[in-house]
């Protein structure tokens, strides 16, 4: 008898035999035995689930001489020749090779005559998105419509080739690949079919290596079993299929956690030296390195390790914590993306390894992000004990000295712009305290107010204020503001300095301002003036700012010099405003003078420009 590979002879024969399919096996077993059978069906699925195996056992079901049955006998003449595939009531076609319409146009001539032994008239169709839009187009009202004895089933890799039209005048049924656990199993039964012995660790990485396909699972297992001689072994395909076992991988990933980068290296030469490939060795790798992250994880199934967990280094997984070990299989999966590009693979990969010793000394995102949490809270801590003590000193201060009476004679109320005191609110104290008694009372002995008339720069050092003072007017109020602000933030001071004219109307104090940029840090910094003002005037106030536009006289530009002219129509602007010195006015009229002196150089230092161009205002197309 002729040899007969794995994937062949165990085909399933019947419902029960399929693997993994089990929402489909029930499916079409209850349509069968309640009569409810449809038209047309469309399997989808990767390869080697079973889609055509189910496709020839549906047919056999329903012309099994004793059906239709869910069980077919397996006995009669039907189900005999439907398994050999000589049934002349069951078509199989390749739609790869017959995907015209042609070919089509024939299935609907043939439709046209009755089964001959069996039930039903059935067409199997195997890839059947390789049909061409006019045969799928031809197809159509044929598989809507065909005649009660005509059956079609669809079977394909790439469900989304398949026109909408077509979809949706099947049943779908969609097959999944099969679990490492389930596709050792089947192994397993075909080892014992062959009398052939073969270790648990063996069958599990040939289940893997099929990535849950059992017909490629049967493929890699018949070569398995040609060079293994009766006994499959992890090592016999290891070292027959030029594969990186997980001793030598062991080997290396410990080096570098020793940091031992030149030792690291020559491993990696020798297994390159010994025939192992640059992409082999990355792939073998980076399922070393998902092994350990899974074992770090607590999982300890050999179904997705595909090995023993005990034959992974514990001195590797002892020192690399779970953040190093994706930070290195991270780095093997952009390494195999790479090397496609790469000027030499081989550095690529050493550049890799070399990273792998010193991977100890990684700080990941999340850990720099807790140190800097960390110093946070520390610095908040120590701030928080520093204004505590502040405060306490300042109270003692306070009780020990004689009540202070202020201008306003009533307390300040709430204000709805600050928060003082609270985390809760919307807005913490910055940093802006009531003076002490003593200092509120010195004030209040100078009238209610510190302000004498003096310059900002003058008073910006040793100034006392008030607090809630009501009496002051909106340019003492201003002043006030400047003077603490001049204080504690220059930045502040500088912003509310440059704001002029200020209005109260009602509860908002309206100040202008001549550019949008100094508009936009008055409402950044709004909140903080307001509180800051609040606090001065003892009621609540909001600050708020309006630009603007500063009126400039156009000058008159009929003596303008020269240059300036060829400057301004080579960026098509306008002059804002002129200043002529001296010598630009007598250069201006031809008359040229010259210095000779250095102290008449020092002297016109100021005066060296012939002409001052403020600014520019041009069109669309103005370059400069």
């Amino acid at each position: 008898m002729a040899y007969e590979v794995t994937a062949t002879r165990r085909r399933p024969q019947k419902f029960e035999d399929l693997v993994g399919q089990e929402f489909v096996v029930a499916t079409l077993k209850n349509a069968i035995q309640s009569g409810k059978i449809a038209h047309a069906y469309l399997f989808s699925g990767p390869r080697g689930c079973g889609k055509t195996s189910s496709a020839r056992i549906l047919a056999k079901a329903l012309n099994c001489q004793h059906g239709p049955t869910a069980t077919p006998c397996e006995e009669c003449t039907s189900c005999k020749e439907i398994t050999k595939g000589s049934s002349l009531d069951v078509i199989e076609i390749d739609g790869a090779s017959n995907n015209g319409i042609n070919d089509i146009r024939k299935i609907k001539d043939e439709v046209l005559f009755p089964p001959n032994n069996g039930h039903y008239k059935i067409y199997i169709i195997d890839e059947v998105h390789m049909l061409s839009d006019s045969a799928f187009n031809a197809l159509l009202k044929t598989i809507e419509e065909p005649p009660e004895y005509v059956i079609f089933i669809f079977a394909t890799t790439e469900l989304h080739k398949v026109p909408a039209t077509i979809k949706s005048r099947c049943q779908q049924f969609h097959f999944r690949l099969g679990s490492a656990e389930q596709v050792k199993n089947v192994l397993s039964k075909a080892a014992q079919e062959l009398g052939v012995q073969a270790d648990d660790e063996a069958l599990y990485w040939i289940a893997k290596e099929s990535t849950g396909s059992f017909r490629d699972a049967y493929t890699l297992f018949d070569q398995v079993v040609a060079f293994s001689d009766g006994h499959i072994t992890y090592d016999k395909i290891r070292d027959k299929l030029g594969l990186v076992g997980v001793e030598v991988l062991n080997e290396i990933s410990e080096l570098c956690v020793d940091g031992n980068c030149e030792l690291a290296l020559e491993k990696f030469d020798s297994l390159l030296t010994n025939g192992i490939s640059i992409e082999q060795f990355i792939s073998n790798y980076t399922e070393y390195l998902r092994s350990l992250l899974l074992i770090e994880s607590g999982v300890k199934k050999e179904s997705l390790l595909a090995q023993s967990p005990e034959r992974f280094s514990k001195k590797v997984i002892s020192v690399w914590n779970p953040v190093m070990i994706e930070r290195a299989l991270s780095l093997f999966l952009n390494l195999y993306r790479d090397i496609r590009y790469s000027l030499s693979p081989r550095y690529e990969c050493e550049l890799a390894i070399s990273r792998l010793c010193w991977l100890k000394d990684y700080v990941s995102n999340v850990e720099v992000k807790n140190a800097i949490n960390q110093a946070k809270n520390l610095l908040l801590s120590n701030a928080s004990s520093a204004s505590s003590s502040s405060s306490a000193s300042s109270n003692s201060s306070a009780s020990s000295s004689s009540p202070a009476t202020f201008n306003s004679g009533t307390s300040i109320p709430p204000n709805p712009y600050i928060s003082r005191g609270s985390d809760t609110g919307p807005f913490q104290d910055s940093g802006y305290h009531d003076l002490s008694a003593s200092e509120a009372a010195k004030t209040s002995a100078n009238g209610g107010s510190n302000y004498s008339g003096q310059s900002f720069n003058e008073e910006e050092s040793a100034i006392e204020y008030t607090r809630g003072n009501s009496d002051l007017s909106i340019d003492e109020l201003r002043h006030e503001a400047l003077l603490e602000l001049n204080a504690k933030d220059r930045l502040l001071s500088s912003i509310m300095f440059q704001t002029k004219n200020w209005t109260l109307q009602g509860d908002v104090i309206k100040s202008e301002v001549l550019s949008a940029y100094l508009m936009n840090q008055v409402d950044i910094h709004a909140l903080e003036f307001s509180k800051l003002l609040s606090q001065i005037w003892g009621r609540n106030v909001k600050f708020e700012s309006c630009l603007v536009k500063k009126e400039t006289e156009k000058p008159v530009e009929e003596d303008l010099p020269t240059l300036v002219k060829k400057l301004k129509d080579s960026v098509r602007g306008e002059i804002i405003s002129i200043t002529l010195n001296k010598d630009a006015e007598l250069e201006n009229k031809g008359q040229f003078s010259t210095a000779t002196s250095s102290e008449n150089e020092e002297e016109n230092t100021d005066e060296e420009q012939d002409t001052e161009i403020d600014d520019f205002d041009g069109g669309e197309d103005d370059e400069l």
